[in-house]
């Protein structure tokens, strides 16, 4: 009995590879692109997982006509176009759960980054204006400050409760309110006016595109700090610049950023920013849990006809 067609866009680990070649025929973009694979083998494909690729749209999906899963590498999926998918009975998977604890901690290091003037302090020191120029200007506490989540999944609840060892007043804003111990905010450019710190942790896509607009910063004011681990959509950069240069807004610490990787050249030039290349999740332990959930979900699906985790969308499929 022949195995069926694994199209893998990315890379994948050897530790994945080892999983998925004793049920699958593994076809890799590595050394091609992701359009001449689909066009050379779309009808043949059943299965995809996709690891750090470009979109799926519609016009791809309709190309693989015996598609029936698409392993989703990240708990993120606004790369796959989940409408047409569900429309073509195609169950789409991520990763939820196994990267909640270590995004969570990416956003409290910035946060702490950010508020404490982690880089332009290192930075101070490295120039050795120390012994010449004496102490730094202070920096800003945590305790008894005001951070405001926006977006309360998983990840969001889980930054919450880490923060309550800092003595944080914890508000949040998210589509619904949920039976939690922190206030809701309906009116999100009202929280920012009431936070110090902003966590961006939402789900990206076209309806949360600029969200974080002029408004939300001009709210969170010259004293406020921006934190993005979301998507970098989510963010209109351009006026998260120019509040910067302004002083309209405070400080910013980043992961995430509209065109990655490239990032801007004034953000790579403000010391009141903090930033990383999309590094939320990116430890060892943590990579490996997600390589092995995305290649669980298929290998669930080969064998039982069920997926493990599938997004919201897919789930009475």
């Amino acid at each position: 009995m022949s195995k069926p067609k694994l199209l893998v866009l990315g890379t994948q680990t050897e530790r994945m590879a080892g999983k998925l070649e004793k049920d699958f025929d593994v076809l890799s973009t590595a050394g091609s692109d992701q359009e001449s694979m689909i066009a050379q083998h779309g009808s043949e494909i059943e299965y995809v997982l996709s690891r750090f690729h470009g979109d799926l749209r519609r016009v791809d999906l309709e190309r693989m006509p015996n598609l029936k899963v698409i392993s989703n590498y990240g708990v993120g999926y606004d790369s796959i176009d989940t409408t047409a998918a569900v429309e073509l009975g195609i169950i789409v998977t991520h990763t939820p759960d196994v990267l909640n604890d270590e995004v969570s901690n990416t956003a409290i290091m910035l946060l702490l980054a950010c508020a404490r003037n982690l880089v332009h302090d290192e930075n101070y020191l490295r120039a050795r204006r120390w012994p010449k120029d004496g102490s730094p200007p202070l920096s800003t506490s945590v305790s008894h400050k005001v951070v405001g989540l926006v977006g309360f999944g998983r990840i969001g609840q889980t930054i919450a409760e880490k923060l309550r060892v800092f003595g944080t007043d914890i508000v949040y804003h998210a589509r619904s309110e949920k039976d939690v111990p922190y206030r809701y905010y309906k009116d999100l450019t009202q929280m920012a006016a009431d936070a110090d710190f902003l966590i961006v942790i939402t789900p990206g896509g076209p309806s949360t595109r600029h969200l974080i607009d002029n408004r939300v910063m001009e709210a969170l004011g010259p004293k406020g700090c921006l934190i993005n681990i979301s998507r970098g959509s989510v963010v209109d950069e351009n006026a998260l610049i120019s509040a910067l240069q302004t002083g309209r807004l405070g400080k910013a610490g980043l992961d995430v950023f509209e065109n990655e990787p490239h990032v801007p050249d004034a953000l790579m030039e403000m010391d009141n920013v903090v930033l990383l290349p999309h590094v939320g999740s990116a430890t060892v332990e943590t990579r490996q849990a997600m390589g092995d959930l995305t290649v669980e979900n298929l290998i669930a699906f080969y064998r039982t006809g069920k997926t493990v985790t599938p997004v919201p969308e897919c789930r009475n499929m």
